[in-house]
C-alpha cells in the first residue's frame, strides 16, 4: 500500500543525468587539467587598467592555468597616488615588492541571520608598509592602498582565495575608483542575494585621514 507522501514526491515527469554527467566529468578531469599550463610566461599574463588601478594578472580563474583556488595579481601605484577603495568577502594577502606607503582599513561589523548586514566603521586604521613587508587584509574589510613616495611607483602582489565565490558569497563592491581608472560604463557589482548595503557613512570614510 502506497503512503500519502509517495503521491507527493513522485509527481512530475522531468528527468536528468546529473549524476552520470558528474561521473563523466570526474573521469575526464585529469585529461582536461593536463591541457592547462603549469608555467605561465610574463607575456601571457594580461594587464588591466581597472577601476581599482593598473594590475597585471598572475593567476585568474579565466586564465588557462592549473591553479584552481587562488587569484593573484601585481598592482602598480604611480608616485603619490592611490588604489581604488573596495571590499570583498575573501581575506587578502599582500606582498610589497617595491616602494613605501600605507593602507587604510575600515572594519565592518556583520550580523548574520536570514540575511547578513554590516556597518562600516567611520574611522579607518592606518598601516604603514615598505618593500619586503606583508600586509594582511581581513575578510570583508574596506581597504585602500596609498603610495607615499612622490617620485617612484609602488608595486605589490595581492592574492585572494576563490572559495567564497564557490560558496555563493561572491561579494565585491567598489566604493571609490583609482585616480587613473579609465572612464567607462560601470557594470553592476557582484553580490550575494538579500544583502543590505552600507550607505550612511561613505562620505565620512572618504574624507577621513585615518588614525595611527
Amino acid at each position: 500500500m502506497r503512503h500519502e507522501e509517495w503521491d507527493r514526491w513522485s509527481r512530475g515527469k522531468r528527468t536528468a543525468r546529473y549524476y552520470q554527467e558528474r561521473l563523466k566529468e570526474a573521469r575526464t578531469a585529469p585529461a582536461q587539467a593536463g591541457k592547462l599550463k603549469k608555467v605561465v610566461k610574463p607575456e601571457e599574463m594580461p594587464w588591466e587598467q581597472s577601476r581599482h588601478g593598473r594590475i597585471k594578472h598572475l593567476v585568474n580563474e579565466k586564465m588557462p592555468v592549473r591553479i584552481k583556488s587562488v587569484d593573484a595579481y601585481i598592482q602598480e601605484i604611480p608616485p603619490g597616488s592611490r588604489s581604488g577603495k573596495h571590499r570583498h568577502m575573501a581575506e587578502e594577502f599582500v606582498f610589497i615588492m617595491e616602494g613605501r606607503g600605507y593602507d587604510l582599513h575600515w572594519d565592518v561589523d556583520v550580523t548574520i541571520g536570514d540575511r547578513y548586514q554590516w556597518k562600516v566603521a567611520s574611522e579607518p586604521q592606518r598601516f604603514h608598509w615598505e618593500a619586503g613587508d606583508i600586509v594582511y587584509i581581513p575578510p570583508n574589510t574596506v581597504h585602500q592602498h596609498f603610495n607615499a613616495d612622490t617620485l617612484h611607483p609602488a608595486r605589490f602582489i595581492a592574492a585572494t582565495n576563490r572559495i567564497f565565490r564557490h560558496m555563493g558569497f561572491d561579494d565585491l563592491e567598489q566604493l571609490e575608483d583609482a585616480p587613473e581608472a579609465r572612464p567607462a560604463r560601470r557594470p553592476a557589482r557582484s553580490s550575494a542575494a538579500g544583502v543590505k548595503r552600507p550607505q550612511a557613512r561613505r562620505r565620512s570614510q572618504r574624507s577621513s585621514p585615518g588614525r595611527r
